[in-house]
């Protein structure tokens, strides 16, 4: 047998060993398994093995940390509120807080209510009413422009355990320009090029489990 060949069974053989070892330090996977997990520290330290993965259980849940000082009364309202209904989620609400406050806030200033009489509680429809009133009895008029909103911030949280009632309070700090204008078009307040910061303290309230997923606003303030 030439000496080439004796070669290739050599390397053939370290080959095969080297598989074999592989195969019994590292075992087999299959798709995307979870990494063991020590539940005994004990038990890991009598076997020498590493404790690099741990699971740890009830933790906080940042999608209201993230919003709500750990054990503030907000933190623990939306706690409970996530409890009656677990598709709710404190970073999606604040979203639609957003566009919420832009498109009411916007049709107040138009004096177009029927747009948004759905998403208004019967006290704050009647309060909007009252002034979009007004000022059509003065003949005044108002552009607005909105520019956006440049601090939005989840400010209180209330849930009453009987009732399923929720309420988050959210406050906006909006940037935009106003210009009111008499039945003679002479602007008597505002200036088209001035941009203001506009600062709101609103309220939103639901019942939480029940099939109506929609905020209303019940309480507005500066």
């Amino acid at each position: 047998m030439s000496s080439a060949v004796v070669q290739l069974l050599v390397l053939a053989g370290i080959a095969i060993f080297l598989i074999l070892r592989l195969k019994n330090v590292l075992g087999t996977r299959e798709g995307f398994e979870k990494p063991p997990v020590v539940k005994d520290k004990d038990e890991a330290s009598s076997r020498g093995g590493r404790r690099d993965f741990e699971v740890i259980e009830g933790g906080p849940d940042r999608d209201i940390t993230d919003h709500a000082a750990e054990g503030s009364n907000a933190e623990k309202a939306l706690t409970k509120m996530k409890a009656v209904d677990p598709s709710f989620n404190v970073g999606s609400f604040l979203e639609g807080a957003r566009g919420a406050y832009e498109m009411i806030l916007m049709a107040f200033e138009r004096g177009d209510l029927a747009a948004i009489k759905p998403f208004l509680s019967e006290d704050v429809y009647d309060t909007f009413a009252e002034v979009v009133a007004d000022r059509e009895m003065r003949g005044l008029t108002i552009k607005t422009e909105f520019i956006g909103i440049r601090e939005l911030a989840l400010s209180d949280a209330d849930f009453d355990s009987t009732t399923f009632e929720a309420e988050i309070t959210v406050k906006f700090v909006a940037e935009l320009t106003t210009v009111v204008r008499n039945a003679e078009g002479e602007i008597v307040e505002g200036n088209p090029n001035a941009i203001k910061r506009q600062k709101d303290v609103w309220t939103f309230a639901r019942q939480m489990g029940t099939n109506d997923p929609n905020w209303q606003l019940v309480a507005t303030g500066g």
